[in-house]
């Protein structure tokens, strides 16, 4: 069985302006990199699972979508990491099975790619990311945020992405 590093998208990967869509508006956090390049040599696949409501709500399109996150892809590339696959909820609804909290997304991949939940690891920016982890089954679950008071249910709260590569 495989292991994955789950990935939320906006706001742990890129910086969340809201309704993020453009290539000219995708601005990499720091530390991101350094973060999957570790993982992927620890042999996890990464995985996005991201909400992208956005497009429900007319805001932008799939394929819109789809052009960034080729480019984000590619940007990972170059880099020499291998972004294994990347799951989008385009939904409102949140009684629908793939948005976060909801476990849709990362069950989808368990499924397609062997994986071993209690070995996989998700990371995102809010509770409904940690949630989704949990409820999935992963066996570590960190949230991402500058505010390390918080409450949470995720294993430990980092504000930095190269002290979070730490824990792999």
């Amino acid at each position: 069985m495989n292991k994955a590093l789950f990935l939320d998208r906006d706001g742990t990967i890129n910086y969340d302006y809201g309704y993020v869509y453009k290539v000219n508006e995708f601005h990499f956090i720091t530390g991101i990199f350094d973060l999957c390049k570790k993982a992927q040599n620890l042999n996890y696949k990464i995985i996005v699972v991201t909400n992208q409501s956005g497009i429900e709500r007319g805001k932008f399109t799939e394929e819109d979508v789809n052009i960034l996150h080729n480019y984000m892809k590619e940007e990972f590339k170059r880099k020499g990491i291998d972004v294994t696959d990347v799951f989008i909820c385009p939904f409102i609804d949140n009684m629908h099975v793939d948005r976060k909290p909801n476990p849709g997304m990362l069950l989808k991949a368990k499924e397609k790619y062997n994986l071993d939940m209690s070995k996989s690891i998700m990371i995102g920016d809010n509770e409904r990311d940690i949630e989704a982890g949990i409820n999935a089954g992963c066996g570590k679950t960190y949230l991402f945020s500058q505010n390390l008071e918080q409450y949470t249910k995720a294993n430990k709260i980092y504000n930095d992405l190269n002290e979070l590569k730490e824990v792999l």
